[in-house]
């Protein structure tokens, strides 16, 4: 009962602003900012969405507000979920190594992995910018990783720096951990190679923590507003965070736009966590447990 009593006020305070998002989407901007916040809508009304979408009849002063695209959405779910896929295997593949493997320096190695879990993003932005511009033989780039523009404005530029994560690789080791080396070494014994031992025996029997590593990635990726920033000039290839800040204009801010397509762009995490929830809270639980 006091346990019930603590949390919940506390989901409270951290569901108040999305719900209250989620109302605001649906008020005309008078209503939205009115001298007391209203929970429930007086007068509901999609004209938010509808501008955001460009559907059904506008006025000439909606029209002017702009509208957004679903072009941002689309590219923001295929850079979401490539790097999601790629870095739930090359982070899978990697715990392997360090959870199952012998090799002379596993540990130190590793020690290193976590230690780059303390260096700020900021301090790599610099060296993984100038690493996408030398690509060789992308973008105009010669062998030497000269002469064009490698990877900016492109989707390699988006999802290549995102294919690994050490925290990742942490969080799928020491599940892995758990896992009984018997296991493994029937495989062995059968035939079996390693990278079919690690496909066939481990990585179902790491379901759990693959869907926590899978939601954490996915949730990062869809919300990066940063470094697209930085390396998109395209319009085509804008993605969501960056498309709802064009929302945002000093003096000039279509809040009713900006609050519709906020919603939009939240609906996939949650569906996202809301699929995979029982295999999340397993995996978060199981995470460390040595068998």
């Amino acid at each position: 009962m006091v346990t019930y009593l603590v949390l919940t006020p506390l989901a409270i305070l951290f569901v108040a602003p999305f719900a209250w998002l989620i109302s605001a989407s649906f008020q005309p901007m008078g209503e939205i900012f009115s001298t007391s916040p209203h929970w429930v809508p007086k007068d509901p009304t999609l004209d938010g969405y509808k501008g955001f979408l460009d559907v059904g009849h506008l006025t000439k002063s909606q029209q002017g507000q702009g509208h957004g695209d679903w072009r941002w959405f689309a590219n923001s779910a295929f850079v979401a979920i490539a790097i999601t896929v790629l870095q739930t295997f090359f982070n899978a593949l990697c715990a392997y190594c360090f959870a199952k493997r012998r090799f002379p320096g596993r540990n130190v190695i590793f020690m290193l992995f976590l230690a780059t879990m303390m260096v700020p993003g900021q301090v790599t932005l610099i060296p993984n910018y100038l690493i996408i511009k030398h690509i060789p033989f992308f973008g105009g780039n010669d062998w030497m990783g000269n002469g064009g523009h490698g990877w900016l404005d492109s989707y390699w530029g988006l999802i290549m720096p995102g294919i690994v994560s050490a925290f990742g690789i942490f969080l799928i080791r020491q599940y892995m951990l758990s896992i009984p080396d018997q296991l493994l070494e029937a495989a062995r014994i059968d035939g079996a190679s390693e990278f079919r031992i690690f496909w066939s025996v481990v990585l179902p029997l790491c379901a759990p923590a693959l869907a926590a590593n899978a939601i954490f990635t996915f949730q990062g990726a869809w919300e990066d507003f940063f470094w697209p920033l930085i390396i998109l000039s395209s319009p085509e290839k804008i993605t969501a965070p960056v498309g709802l800040a064009l929302f945002v204009v000093q003096n000039r801010t279509s809040w009713t736009l900006l609050f519709a397509g906020s919603v939009i762009a939240a609906l996939p995490m949650i569906i996202v966590f809301l699929v995979f929830q029982r295999k999340f809270v397993q995996g978060i639980a199981l995470t460390g447990v040595k068998g």
